[in-house]
């Protein structure tokens, strides 16, 4: 399938200055097992892209390349150029502490910090760069928690853990964590598979309302919900892009037989 991959090369400079990513020549491991395999896309400012493909694919391998993630796990390594904001963020000077701030990640189970109250979950990033001033902290909780779309759930609740909370407003929890330390890219690695039909559309419908002022990578096995909130669409099978583009496009006309196979269900 290394074939199929060639034809997206051309695609690496195909948003101009409106390109958040490019991703060129992407190969990942863990250990001596290859999960990626010469990658290379471009992903959209201020636009939702979706990641899709079976189990195993690896799609959760792409986005923690995003913000070198991939690299805390033992063993495993990555190669190639991740172009961000005309930046090579595996350039030897670049901290990835830092490219970590910028791009932020919402993981597939919420994880507010329980020993931790609603409050206190939103500011931590904050508090850990040493902005303690409570009138400054007070103004980003009922901010962010606002962009969350959950200030009117909890504001009664802010000193409570946050832990018990349910799992929709977790999630958001982490969301307007995330929104806290202002990024400029939100990945998000199947942020809704652990909820139910209503609160996954409270994040979908947020998601619409956010890419106004982020870039936002989405993985999901939810082939619908990649057709309602994104607008591009990267079909990735045995750690090959198979293909890119136009969200419309992969689901009703795509140019790949593998992909077509795919969406119609035909398997994964």
């Amino acid at each position: 399938m290394q074939e199929i991959n060639k034809e997206f090369r051309v695609r690496s400079s195909e948003f101009g200055d409106k390109a958040k990513f490019i991703i060129e020549g992407l190969n990942a491991w863990f250990g001596r097992n290859q999960a990626l395999k010469n990658i290379n896309m471009s992903v959209k400012q201020n636009e939702v892209t979706a990641i899709i493909g079976p189990s195993g694919c690896g799609k959760s391998t792409f986005v923690r390349c995003l913000n070198r993630l991939h690299e805390e796990i033992i063993g495993a390594r990555c190669e190639g150029r991740v172009i961000f904001d005309g930046k090579d963020i595996y350039d030897p000077d670049v901290d990835p502490v830092l490219i970590r701030r910028r791009i932020g990640m919402v993981f597939q189970k919420p994880n507010p910090f329980p020993a931790m109250t609603v409050y206190e979950n939103v500011v931590a990033g904050l508090i850990l760069e040493g902005r303690k001033k409570k009138s400054e902290l007070d103004e980003v909780v009922e901010k962010f928690l606002r962009l969350a779309a959950l200030w009117d759930e909890v504001k009664d609740k802010l000193h409570q853990s946050g832990a018990r909370l349910s799992s929709g407003q977790q999630q958001r929890l982490c969301i307007a964590r995330t929104l806290a330390v202002e990024p400029d890219v939100i990945l998000f690695d199947e942020p809704t598979s652990a909820l139910d039909p209503i609160s996954t559309a409270k994040i979908e419908e947020l998601m619409q309302g956010l890419k106004k002022d982020y870039t936002i990578v989405i993985v999901t096995h939810n082939m619908q919900q990649a057709a309602r909130v994104s607008g591009y669409t990267g079909f990735f099978l045995l750690g090959e892009l198979i293909e890119f583009d136009r969200t419309n496009k992969i689901f009703t006309n795509p140019a790949n037989r593998l992909t077509e196979e795919y969406v119609t269900g035909r398997f994964g």
